[in-house]
């Protein structure tokens, strides 16, 4: 049977395009499912910020009058200038080579016009959204923030000539029942040579205060990591809206310097994973009931992001971020962690991780960037 490949042009399609994952993965116990609303406002050009400087397209692949699969082209402006890439990322399809061909050769033939050198994803707009395709870790549960696909994505893009851009590493372990001794006196030694201290919240009012800082400095320490570019204001205020009232103050860590200035932070969140396996993709009617739980009683946390200015992160900075974080870990009965996706060469986080948790500590999952030349 052939496949048709339709760009999405309305409303109905865009609804089409974020729900194929949901018929793709129906009741898989490790996917988690996105909240519908939230990725109405990312993909669409009138909510999502970042179209001031992006150009996207959408498409479906039709077998027969089936959805057999998606995708979304990405142009971001300063990358089409600097290095001549177009991304791809919202890819999902099912087990046939012809409709993951035909995909990738949509996104292609959409952004040749643009003199582009070469494809590479999956990525979003910006490192907020999800990015990377899943290689390792097929039975372990997603977190709200991440990708999971099946193992024969990896195949299917290598059939097509995709290599390794970049990877990502999630780990996963227990919370230790008290501050490992050593992690403890060295952070009484940052504090005491270089006057750093973690900031202590009342109120979450208290803590947005630090948000503008918390996205500076995510510019500033992550400017070099692969496929990040730094957020406008714009884009700031919207994840400030989208995010800060899903955080709990106990899990948020600003270290500040004698002069008061934010200098790294830590933003944790209670794991919403089965909250929005439950969900099924809306938080109405009962959706947040299940979020609403989660965001008080869950005892798995997720580390969301985390960052030090660059002139810092020699200085120790990190340590008091990780002491700040178990400690109120602890204090909140957590009993287990899991981070983020972290580049697989992140040594400084990567080896407090290990010092510092508890049992169980394991790199859990991988998830990969591919990139491949386009024919001109």
């Amino acid at each position: 049977m052939s496949i048709e490949i339709r760009e999405v042009k309305t409303s109905k399609d865009l609804k089409a395009f974020i729900k194929f994952p949901f018929r793709l993965y129906k009741n898989h116990p490790y996917w988690v499912p996105p909240l519908v609303q939230f990725e109405e406002s990312t993909l669409s050009k009138d909510k999502n910020p970042a179209f001031e400087y992006c150009s996207a397209a959408y498409f479906l692949a039709y077998k027969g009058d089936e959805i057999a699969g998606r995708i979304a082209g990405i142009l971001h402006g300063t990358e089409l200038q600097e290095k001549a890439l177009v991304r791809f990322g919202w890819v999902d399809f099912i087990d046939d080579r012809e409709v993951s061909k035909k995909l990738i050769e949509a996104v292609e033939d959409w952004a040749k016009s643009k003199n582009v050198k070469a494809i590479h994803g999956p990525m979003g707009f910006t490192d907020l959204d999800f990015e990377g395709t899943l290689i390792d870790g097929f039975e372990e549960i997603a977190t709200q923030a991440t990708i999971y696909n099946y193992p024969y994505y990896k195949e299917h893009f290598e059939a097509l000539g995709f290599e390794k851009a970049c990877d990502w590493v999630e780990a996963r372990g227990a919370v230790p029942r008290e501050i490992p001794r050593r992690l403890k006196r060295t952070a009484e030694i940052v504090e005491g040579r270089f006057k750093f201290k973690v900031k202590e919240f009342k109120t979450n009012k208290e803590m947005l205060v630090y948000a503008n800082s918390i996205f500076e400095i995510l510019n500033e320490s992550y400017a070099d990591l692969y496929g990040y570019y730094p957020l406008t204001q714009a884009q700031i205020d919207y994840y400030v809206k989208l995010y800060f009232d899903l955080v709990r103050k106990e899990y948020v860590s600003v270290v500040v310097n004698d002069k008061d200035k934010a200098i790294g932070f830590a933003i944790c969140f209670p794991s919403f994973s089965k909250a929005f396996q439950k969900a099924k993709g809306s938080l109405f009617p009962f959706g947040f009931y299940h979020v609403l739980k989660d965001f008080y009683f869950n005892k798995t946390l997720d580390m969301f992001l985390i960052g030090v200015r660059p002139e810092y992160q020699k200085l120790g900075a990190n340590v008091l971020i990780f002491r700040s974080m178990l400690d109120n870990f602890i204090k909140t009965g957590a009993t287990d962690v899991m981070t983020g996706p972290m580049l697989e060469e992140n040594f400084n986080v990567l080896n407090l991780w290990n010092d510092y948790t508890g049992e169980g500590n394991r790199l859990a999952i991988r998830r990969r960037c591919f990139i491949k030349p386009i024919q001109a």
